[in-house]
């Protein structure tokens, strides 16, 4: 009984199933809505029902064979009014497009989550970008089932995942290229994260699958917005140096760094796993804070002014109740021929609450908002 209603391949009698819309569960992942689809199209039927709460919000590509998926809370009132009737019916109507679905942007259940699994001292997703209902062009398939019949078999095909992420991400990277082709790849990143978005099409913080607000462990930093990414004001330039000092604070011999580089690098006296969280990356992670102690832990990061070169940049922070942050300066003044500036964060979190806390500072100028999202994980 369980095989037929998760649609097992062999499951369904062709008899009782030909001519009929099928309802089919998904209580075993093993199982794809593709094998599903093609079981239930095999035996004769005239559509699925398909009930799963996690992909009900990613769009499936069933070809020609009318295919509907709904939520648990939907799902549940079709199979009670099913168990009403004698004779439960349903009508096949065409596709319709939702346009300016709210609200939007939302972390797909399948997006990456933090925290990094090599190191909680970067934080991880760094940013996000659409990758839900993305349409593309595919190899067109030849199978049955493909087209309607005399149609082509069409060129594009609507795909989820973040693989479609990835080409965002990279167009994005490219298009900012075009525009400052000195920028370094470091740079082109950094601009990218310190201007995203964080707020959705209803004016609201970015929310998961769940309807939760996002964390950064979840959304990273935000959403990717190019526009606003070619003027970012202010960029955290990650030099080879500071990757190389990363191997370093991880663990890697000056051997094998050196044989990997070919250089002739030196890694600092000391050098542990807690170091990788003073890098100059454009977010701050720290994997390990201890409350229970009075000392804080300091992080340096250094921005080069893109932007006007005479500027003045003022701190303001936004961190949840009990962690202490600290930003000096608070204020950078740039002049002509002064391009970088460094600065210092301080946390402090002896009335923190345990486990990690989120915020962010953010750099203004009034021109330009330089966000940069940091995760401390409080013990």
């Amino acid at each position: 009984m369980s095989e037929a209603r998760n649609c097992y391949p062999g499951s369904l009698d062709p008899k009782k199933v030909a001519g009929k819309i099928i309802i089919c569960v998904h209580n075993d992942p093993t199982v794809s809505r593709r094998i599903k689809k093609l079981v239930v199209e095999d035996a004769k039927a005239r559509g699925l029902i398909l009930i799963d709460e996690e992909e009900k919000g990613l769009p499936f590509d069933s070809g020609i064979f009318p295919f509907a998926e709904v939520g648990s809370v939907a799902g549940f009132k079709i199979l009670k009014y099913i168990n009403s009737t004698k004779n439960p019916t349903a009508t096949i109507l065409p596709t319709i497009e939702v346009p300016r679905f709210r609200p939007a942007p939302v972390v797909a259940y399948f997006s990456s989550r933090g925290p990094g699994e090599l190191t909680g001292n970067i934080l991880k997703p760094d940013i996000m970008a659409p990758g839900v209902a993305i349409l593309g062009a595919t190899i067109p398939r030849k199978d049955d089932g493909s087209a309607p019949i005399g149609k082509k078999i069409s060129k594009f095909a609507i795909k989820s995942g973040t693989s479609m992420s990835c080409p965002h991400v990279t167009g994005a990277a490219a298009f900012i290229k075009s525009v400052h082709p000195g920028w370094s790849p470091s740079m082109i990143k950094s601009a990218l994260m310190t201007t995203a978005i964080i707020s959705n099409n209803i004016r609201k913080p970015l929310t998961n699958s769940s309807n939760d607000f996002a964390s950064p462990h979840e959304m990273g930093v935000g959403e990717i917005s190019p526009l606003k990414a070619l003027n970012p004001g202010l960029v955290f330039e990650t030099t080879i140096e500071d990757h190389l000092h990363f191997l370093c604070y991880y663990g890697y011999t000056e051997k094998n760094i050196r044989s990997m580089s070919n250089t002739k690098f030196y890694c600092p006296r000391n050098s542990y796993e807690e170091l990788i969280s003073d890098i100059n990356y454009p977010s701050i992670s720290i994997s390990n804070l201890n409350r229970h102690q009075d000392a804080k832990t300091t992080v340096t990061r250094t921005v080069t002014n893109v932007g006007y070169p005479n500027s003045t940049y003022i701190a303001t922070v936004q961190a949840p109740v009990g962690l202490a942050v600290n930003v000096f300066p608070k204020k950078i003044v740039f002049v002509e021929g002064l391009k970088k500036a460094s600065f210092k964060v301080s946390f402090h979190g002896k009335e923190a609450t345990k486990g990690y806390n989120f915020g962010a500072i953010t750099w203004s100028d009034g021109l330009h908002a330089v966000r940069v999202v940091f995760a401390v994980n409080v013990e």
